[in-house]
């Protein structure tokens, strides 16, 4: 049986020492019916000579220069050159394990269009990965082997941005790369959750990640941190926030700032809680800082949470919970 064409889409920048194994790992694929879209973000090493290489070897792969500058304008100029009938993504400097694309793309064939296809993902490294990482990858695959990604969507980045397929149709409904905000991958997700895309449970290992010290996201400040909490905060307010209850912020920390300045910025009106002792009483931006026992005082509130200690939101979760709060209606990790 023949098998529609899936667009994988590559963006490259000095990628040179992985470069290989990445696209040995897309030529190793148990599906053939592929092609590489790959766009050079203006490498200064060799990586664009490897490429051409590959190019010249096998006409699936097919090399181009971005158009702009920049992951999203790289990721444009691939999309507007490709032909599938299903759209990825890959990383230069990742692996596919051999079964990713056919099991990506069974799973879409098999529930059809409305569903985003993902699978777990394995950080790897030459100096081994760092604990945030491997707290990252852990609670990614525990949300992907239930489906359940986008119940936690305002924590963290929960599509993995190298692991997922989507008709070509979908990708369109949800905008697909038009938009120039970053962090891409995360604003992706949400437009995927906007436009009610269901994610298809996996409990298939299906991709490794390279953590190395140049990464994008170690590197590039569009994935500072506080890119990730304005992009937050602006589709909360877009796609949760309901005017008419009232808003509470949890927690007087960095990022519990950051969140109350950024809705002061917007005219959003909200009340301050948190458990220090130290600060309860206190004005932040001439906002007081109550005890969170005052959120059973509220009639009906949402409440935005940006404790990020794990014990402390479990919890929180309790308390939230004994007052008939639910998650991402009532309350909403932001961390």
């Amino acid at each position: 049986m023949q098998r529609p064409l899936v667009s994988v889409l590559i963006p490259f920048k000095n990628t040179a020492k992985y470069l290989e194994d990445c696209l040995e790992s897309i030529l190793k694929q148990t599906l053939t019916s592929w092609e590489v879209l790959i766009v050079d973000d203006k490498s200064t090493d060799s990586s664009r000579g490897i490429v051409e290489t590959y190019a010249k070897n096998d006409s699936r792969i097919k090399l181009f220069n971005n158009t702009g500058q920049g992951i999203i304008d790289a990721l444009r100029t691939a999309y507007i050159n490709a032909s599938g009938a299903f759209i990825t993504r890959m990383d230069s400097d990742d692996i596919m394990v051999e079964n990713k694309l056919m099991n990506l793309l069974n799973s879409l064939q098999n529930l059809g269009r409305g569903h985003v296809a993902i699978g777990k993902v394995r950080y790897f490294s030459e100096t081994g990965i760092a604990n945030g990482y491997k707290r990252y990858e852990k609670w990614l695959n525990s949300l992907t082997i239930k489906g359940t990604n986008f119940d936690e969507i305002y924590k963290e980045c929960v599509i993995p941005s190298p692991c997922w397929m989507i008709y070509r149709e979908d990708f369109e409904k949800c905008g697909g790369f038009k938009t120039s905000t970053y962090p891409e991958d995360y604003d992706l997700a949400f437009r995927f959750l906007k436009h009610e895309m269901k994610c298809i449970p996996s409990n298939e290992i299906l991709h490794f990640w390279r953590d190395h010290p140049i990464r994008a996201s170690r590197t590039d400040q569009n994935y500072a941190e506080n890119s990730f909490l304005e992009l937050k905060v602006n589709y909360f307010l877009e796609l949760s926030y309901q005017s008419h209850r009232r808003l509470v912020v949890w927690g007087a920390g960095k990022k519990g700032k950051k969140i109350a300045k950024l809705l002061l910025d917007k005219r959003i009106s909200f009340d301050w809680i948190c458990d220090n002792q130290k600060k309860i009483g206190k004005q932040i931006y001439n906002q007081t800082l109550n005890h969170f026992e005052y959120l059973k005082l509220l009639k009906n509130p949402q409440c935005i949470i940006s404790v990020a200690n794990r014990n402390d939101q479990l919890d929180i979760k309790l308390f939230l919970n004994s007052l008939n709060m639910s998650t991402m209606y009532d309350y909403f990790f932001f961390c």
